[in-house]
């Protein structure tokens, strides 16, 4: 499984692969994985809040409904074990992903300056 996500994660993010030892130390530190043949989250828990990690969509398969139907089954699964928040970070140049977020009930709750490479980061939360 992990190397498939290592190719599926050089696919959505051709600039910067993750390889498979990346996906077996989050999930050594306590991360979630689900992953589908087009498609994976990558999410945590801890206590009463989760943390969506990264979400990545092979770019054949982009709007498809593929990220937001991982996006309520981490947040079911979260909510499930106690979560009552979900939080976030997403470039503020990444429009694609803050409107994805946004229709998932995500809103803007801070930034992290210059934090992806100069670019800012939104903080965003979701109520569970």
């Amino acid at each position: 499984m992990l190397q498939q996500l290592e190719k599926l994660h050089a696919q959505c993010f051709p600039h910067k692969p993750w390889c498979a030892n990346d996906f077996d130390d989050l999930k050594k530190s306590g991360c979630d994985i689900i992953a589908s043949q087009n498609g994976f989250i990558i999410y945590r828990v801890v206590a009463d809040e989760a943390e969506i990690i990264t979400i990545g969509v092979a770019p054949a398969a982009r709007r498809g409904g593929i990220a937001a139907a991982m996006i309520e089954i981490a947040a079911a699964d979260a909510k499930k074990r106690g979560a009552k928040k979900m939080f976030l970070e997403v470039a503020r140049d990444n429009a694609a992903a803050i409107a994805l977020y946004s229709r998932a009930g995500f809103s803007e709750i801070g930034v992290r300056p210059k934090y992806y490479d100069g670019i800012d980061a939104i903080l965003m939360q979701r109520q569970l």
